[in-house]
């Protein structure tokens, strides 16, 4: 029975269950290398010494002067905003010593501000004056020119007035400032009531008389 057992089972083809490799399998494994078994205590050396150092640094306040990466990048962000607050805390200084200096400068140009009276305008009875006669009345001009020669006048001429619209009134005009007190005189010597400046005429001073 045995032996007919036998034939069956070499009767079949042999596989890889039929040669079991050699040595211990499964848990009975080989011995590991010494390196493989001493890691683990190698690795708990590490941990116990750098968990001293760093019980160590602590409370000798070692580790407070290890400078990281991102230490120095907010170290110098700190660093610029210190010159810009420096700056801006030195600008009232800067200010103060521009407002003391215009202070002494403001009192020297105190005189230059005094304005000197300006100088009376005199009567140029040597000017040129023209009457011009308006009324229609043959004469009249003439007169009037008349009446100014004898006042000290020199230089008088009368004609009649066509110079487009005449005024309303009888009218002094004059050519410049430097005419005014002339007119002035002319008109309070005839009897005029009215002063005008006209940059119209060609002669310093002119009458149109139209009454």
């Amino acid at each position: 029975m045995a032996r007919r057992k036998e034939n069956a089972v070499d009767s079949y083809e042999k596989d890889a269950f039929d040669t079991p490799p050699a040595g211990p399998v499964g848990v009975h494994r080989g011995k590991r290398s010494f390196s493989r078994r001493a890691m683990p205590f190698v690795a708990v050396v590490i941990l116990a010494a750098l968990a001293g150092l760093l019980v160590w640094g602590i409370y000798s306040g070692e580790i407070a002067k290890i400078h990281m990466p991102w230490q120095s990048s907010a170290t110098s962000s700190q660093s610029a905003s210190t010159p810009a607050k420096s700056s801006s805390s030195a600008a009232p200084s800067t200010s103060a010593p521009a407002t003391a200096s215009q202070s002494p400068s403001a009192s020297p140009s105190q005189p230059a501000q005094t304005s000197q009276p300006a100088p009376q305008q005199t009567v140029n009875k040597s000017a040129a004056v023209q009457v011009l006669n308006g009324t229609g009345v043959t004469g009249y001009a003439g007169r009037q020119a008349a009446t100014l020669r004898q006042s000290g006048y020199a230089s008088v001429t009368a004609s009649t007035y066509s110079m487009g619209q005449p005024p309303a009134a009888s009218v002094v005009w004059y050519q410049n400032e430097t005419d005014k007190a002339t007119a002035q005189d002319v008109a309070s010597t005839l009897g005029i009531a009215n002063i005008e400046q006209s940059a119209q005429i060609g002669t310093p001073v002119v009458v149109v008389l139209m009454s």
